[in-house]
């Protein structure tokens, strides 16, 4: 498969081709960045030097689709929407990382505060809830709280067993974006944990939307996030009330039966760490019922830019062009 990146000089530009260079599938074709035109790829992205050997263009989507079947646009909200209608066009399969298509488009104007100049719906790209994904031309990637938020839970939501959820994620530093800020500033984030947007975080639309779908008269969601002093991961504790209580075994068998083809969750013993993860595609699981209670403490690892960004859009485009959704994904994480 012939691929194009549009927006490749960022974090998840980035993580796209270091992972598509092992894909026994994927022949990168065309990455484009208008600010680095013309300059090598490996002088902003050093870590890919003799394995990623093109410069950055400025073409079209039009120029991309020409040369490519499949495309991701790894482009800021706002921007995806001005160049994904002419892909879709092209009749070319479409990866969309940004948050443009990921909500209805009033909740998508509410939440972001931009009028959709292309309201068009597109699947939900988290496969684990999403099978409809190996049907469709264009998938919609979603964010990474939202996929360790959604997934740690889910198995209950779709049972209908939860009356109320409090998630507190932390990210790693990388979830900001390549731009230097403030928070990102070494002295602010060293030896520090930053909460931000307390109530009002961007993704807690999506969360809510994904879980909602799974049960309707689920209503009380809660999300904060916070930053943390690490590179990698997003490691989300989910406080779930329950609307009955449950033993551990009741949990583990929903979490097993829900789970039991997917192969990219691993539902461990105790609870999970960053460490395994980073790097891979995988989402640890793990979780336990508070005796006594109507508690249950659901955690999730993820690596923020592998499987909430481009690792699982990579696992979406598997399934879009009909291969094993583990191809060129199943590789285990980065330790110690």
């Amino acid at each position: 498969m012939d691929i194009g990146i549009i927006g490749g000089s960022g974090y998840t530009g980035g993580e796209l081709m270091r992972l598509l260079s092992q894909h026994p599938e994927a022949n990168i074709k065309a990455v484009t960045s208008r600010s680095k035109k013309g300059q090598k790829i490996s002088d902003t992205h050093a870590h890919l030097r003799k394995i990623v050997d093109l410069e950055f263009e400025d073409l079209t989507p039009v120029e991309v689709a020409s040369r490519c079947d499949i495309v991701f646009t790894a482009v800021p909200h706002g921007t995806a929407m001005q160049v994904v209608p002419a892909l879709i066009k092209a009749g070319i399969k479409v990866v969309d990382l940004s948050a443009d298509y990921r909500l209805k488009t009033d909740v998508f104007e509410k939440t972001y505060k931009l009028k959709h100049t292309d309201p068009r719906e597109a699947v939900y790209g988290i496969p684990e809830l999403h099978p409809e994904v190996s049907s469709q031309q264009f998938i919609a990637n979603p964010g990474c709280y939202p996929t360790g938020a959604s997934l740690a839970v889910a198995p209950l939501a779709s049972a209908g067993l939860i009356e109320r959820v409090v998630f507190d994620s932390k990210s790693g530093i990388s979830g900001a974006g390549v731009e230097p800020s403030a928070v990102s500033h070494y002295p602010n984030m060293a030896e520090n944990i930053q909460a931000y947007k307390l109530t009002t975080h961007r993704h807690r639309a999506e969360i809510v939307q994904e879980l909602t779908r799974l049960d309707g008269s689920l209503k009380s969601i809660s999300f904060t996030p916070h930053v943390i002093p690490s590179v990698r991961g997003i490691l989300t504790t989910a406080h779930i009330f329950v609307k009955k209580q449950l033993s551990q075994e009741d949990v583990s068998a929903i979490y097993n039966d829900f789970y039991n083809d997917k192969p990219f969750i691993r539902l461990i013993k105790g609870i999970p760490m960053l460490g395994n993860v980073r790097g891979s595609n995988f989402c640890d699981i793990g979780f336990e019922v508070e005796k006594g209670s109507d508690r249950i403490v659901a955690i999730s690892a993820i690596d923020n830019l592998v499987k909430g960004a481009s690792g699982q859009a990579i696992q979406n485009m598997n399934l879009m062009s009909g291969l094993p959704e583990t191809t060129g994904l199943w590789s285990p994480g980065f330790a110690p």
